[in-house]
């Protein structure tokens, strides 16, 4: 059975859309994925879009999303990206749902030349990465 899994962030412009993205390439069809945002910009950023796409990843279609359009779904884990979406969950995780916060630096607010940009983008895309791959080889390890 598929499980849910919401990534939260506060503007859905970067970090959680690059976490939805390569958690549904990790995690495959054992897993539903989305991500959405307490205080949706309605953007993405175009950083996010490039570094995601030196994976290969599709971005096509990709949109900032609010939390409001998920209350609705059943959602298995809710991972928090961000302090301030962290204090927006407790009132969206249902009794069913694990949370985890794992907070990244915000890429979108770093002040550099656009080289240095880029390569704070691609650091946190990695560490979200890291992240999602240890946590789905612990949990695929567990289910085993």
């Amino acid at each position: 059975m598929q499980k849910r899994v919401l990534i939260l962030c506060t503007g859905n412009s970067c970090r959680s859309q690059m976490a939805e993205l390569i958690w549904r390439d990790i995690g495959g069809e054992k897993w539903q994925t989305y991500s959405a945002g307490s205080d949706p910009t309605g953007y993405v950023h175009p950083r996010a879009i490039d570094v995601l796409n030196e994976l290969g990843l599709e971005t096509a279609g990709l949109k900032s999303k609010s939390l409001a359009q998920f209350c609705v779904t059943q959602i298995d884990l809710v991972v928090s990206v961000c302090d301030n979406a962290k204090e927006s969950c407790p009132a969206f995780v249902g009794e069913d749902s694990e949370h985890l916060h794992w907070p990244f630096e915000d890429p979108a607010h770093f002040e550099g030349s656009d080289d240095q940009v880029l390569q704070k983008f691609r650091e946190v895309r990695d560490q979200i990465k890291e992240k999602i791959s240890h946590y789905l080889q612990s949990t695929s390890a567990e289910s085993a």
